[in-house]
This record gives C-alpha cells, structure tokens and sequence, in this order.
C-alpha cells in the first residue's frame, strides 16, 4: 500500500435505524488503486457501511471523505459526480429496461457521447454475454447475467471507486469465480480502486489487498489480506477450518492491526 493520502477515509461513524445504532464508530481507509475488502456475519453492519459511504445513509456522526473532501450529507448523486459508484447488494437492475439502456443509465451524468460508445465497447469486452443479451430486458437475465449488469452500468460512470454489495449472492460456484477474475482484471488492468463488501471470505482475501472484519457493528481486525488468512480467528470463524482458531472461547481483540 502506497504511502498517499487515502482515497477514501471513514472516520467514527456512526449510523442508526431509528434508535438503534448499527454502526458503532467505525473508522477505516481504502488506499487508491487498492481492493479493499470488509468481511462479517450477516447483520454486522456490512451493507450499512457502503450506503453511508455512497450518501443512500446519513450517519450521525462521523465523517466520510472521498478524495479529500467531506462528503458525509451529501446527496447521492453529488457522491456520484465526485467518481463514486455504488453496485448494492441484490444488484436491482432496471428489470423492465433492456440490458443496453441499464448500462446507459449508468452513464446518465456524463456528456461525452463519444466516450460512453467507448466505455461500452469496452464494457462488452469484459462481459461478452451482455452484449448477446444487449436488447433482451434484464429482468429476463440470470442472476450471473444481472449482476454483470449492475457492475457494467457501474462502470459506464467511469468512477474512480466501486463500492460492491455481496457480488457472489445467490450465483453459482462458477459464477463466483468469473465475477471475481473480472473484478481482480479491473483492478489490475484500470486501476480501478473497490471496496468490497463479501460473505465469502475465501474469494474476498483472494483478490484483495486489505481487509477489515466487521462485528456487530465494529472493526475488530485489520490487516493485509495475508496476515487475516493467517489468522486464526479468521480462518476458523470465516474460512472454516474448524481446527484452527479458539472455538468461540475468545472475543476478538478490537481493532488488531499489523501496520
């Protein structure tokens, strides 16, 4: 990891629903040109985090900045125009629109005609099958398929960081792994900085650089990706080696760090 500013820079946030608190002063940095990933159980707070980010939450307290600049408040379609993309967990295509118009809406703020007929081509380079598809209606798409359209309609908004929801939800042992190689080849090959949020822990440290583990609301554990495969907490409670680790005898330490 570069010694740059961070790109984007999450500090003590905290974010109800109603009265209750759902994230708990959490604070983290995603470095540019890095995959950074936040592993935890369902109803940890993973989800709320990126809508907070990405402005769909407001939090309470706490700020968010995002290439230098306070952005906790903001409308999300000001987030938007600052190079933020957000494809949420579920993937919600526009399921009565074909796959083409899906991908244009992706690119609604710009105006650069010349360049979005680009960034289509190039959209379809990376996911061959959209373009096959490219007039059927997306509602009609494979949950593989949809989700390769909300990261494609992602990407037509050329962002300088994708915040991505759960993109292995509900897709096949192959699906998995295709989505994941397109991720890891736009990190490498765009220099796309990612936040990802993912229950699959094995995929996640596979194509990240650096993680967070997120517990009821908190970062517990932070580290290289390396250093949280060596865990033994983690590789226990997220990797399932059940012979490694403390068998739940032990809380985790909050916020370990291996900087």
């Amino acid at each position: 990891m570069s010694a740059e500013a961070p790109l984007l820079k999450v500090s003590n946030i905290e974010t109800y629903y109603g009265p209750v608190m759902a994230i708990r002063g959490v604070s983290f940095a995603v470095k540019a040109g890095d995959i950074c990933t936040v592993l935890g159980a369902n109803g940890a707070g993973k989800t709320t985090i990126l809508k907070t980010i990405s402005g769909a939450m407001d939090p309470r307290a706490g700020t968010v900045e995002f290439a230098g600049r306070p952005v906790q408040g903001m409308d999300t379609w000001d987030i938007a125009k600052l190079g933020m993309s957000h494809v949420p967990e579920g993937r919600e295509v526009f399921r009565h629109l074909s796959v083409v118009d899906n991908l244009m809406m992706g690119a609604y703020l710009r105006k650069d005609r010349d360049g979005v007929m680009r960034d289509l081509e190039t959209v379809y380079a990376y996911f061959p099958r959209l373009k096959e598809r490219a007039q059927q209606h997306a509602g009609d798409l494979s949950g593989g398929e949809q989700q390769m359209v909300a990261i494609s309609r992602a990407l037509m908004a050329r962002p300088k960081l994708m915040l991505l929801d759960e993109p292995s939800l509900g897709l096949a042992p192959l699906l998995v792994k295709e989505i994941f190689a397109i991720i890891k080849r736009l990190n490498e090959e765009q220099g796309m900085t990612i936040l990802l949020i993912e229950q699959n822990a094995n995929m996640a440290l596979a194509v990240a650089d650096f993680g967070y583990v997120l517990e009821v609301g908190r970062i517990v554990l932070e580290g290289s990706t390396d250093k949280l495969r060596d865990n033994p907490d983690v590789k226990e409670f997220y990797l399932g080696h059940k012979d490694q680790g403390v068998r739940g005898q032990r809380r985790w330490k909050r916020k370990k760090q291996w900087r």
